[in-house]
């Protein structure tokens, strides 16, 4: 699937959200898809229309009780297996719900990250170091107080307040988005927009393609 068509499928369920801004593409000479919210060559065409984050209204609810946790991969039957992705999603529903709420946040966005970001894989590690559910950065873990990175409530909690923070900073779910794969001062070097980077620019419509995908299903 081209990285227009996962834009244009996103589009299909965000309809709640009222407008913001418009991500626009291209495809150049060698294929590659570049994608902005700030077009600044005229080969750029809109490809959706892109809306303004607005989080349900946070309710005072208190976290789900904390998911226990294997010492290992090896030790947890639900990681290994064809059913592994499903298994956990259903398992961690609960407590992604909770902090959803606790966060001012859509549960459905969250899934959508975290099936992004580890398939829903408590004890996935990225080569670039980052861990658990929402693949935080060591030092993303120690500016939201995750002590253990592997304990999905810690990790679901401290990723959330970070995706709330950046939300709140940027004010569009796509830069939002895009700061958490690629960091605040990116996005912010980048002139306020979805940085040149193929790797997040990928990451940016698969997250938000998902997000449509688990607002229509629902969670």
């Amino acid at each position: 699937m081209t990285v227009i068509r996962c834009l244009t499928l996103a589009l299909g369920g965000l309809l709640a959200w009222p407008a913001a801004a418009d991500i626009y593409a291209y495809r150049d000479a060698r294929g590659v898809v570049h994608i902005t919210n700030v077009p600044n060559d005229p080969r750029f065409a809109r490809v959706m229309a892109t809306p303004r984050y607005v989080p349900p209204k946070p309710r005072p609810m208190p976290l789900p009780v904390a998911v226990p946790v294997a010492a290992s991969a090896a030790a947890s039957p639900l990681l290994r297996g064809r059913g592994a992705f499903e298994a956990n999603r259903l398992r961690y529903g609960d407590a992604i719900a909770g902090t959803a709420r606790v966060h001012g946040l859509d549960p459905a966005l969250l899934h959508a990250v975290i099936h992004a970001e580890s398939a829903f894989d408590p004890l996935a590690v990225s080569p670039a170091g980052a861990m658990g559910l929402m693949q935080l950065m060591p030092a993303t873990a120690a500016r939201f107080g995750v002590v253990n990175a592997f304990d999905p409530r810690a990790n679901l909690d401290g990723g959330a307040r970070y995706l709330r923070v950046l939300l709140d900073q940027f004010g569009q779910l796509p830069l939002a988005l895009a700061a958490y794969n690629a960091g605040e001062n990116t996005v912010i070097r980048s002139g306020y927009a979805i940085p040149a980077i193929a790797e997040t620019q990928t990451y940016v419509s698969r997250v938000l393609d998902f997000y449509a995908r688990y607002r229509r299903q629902g969670p």
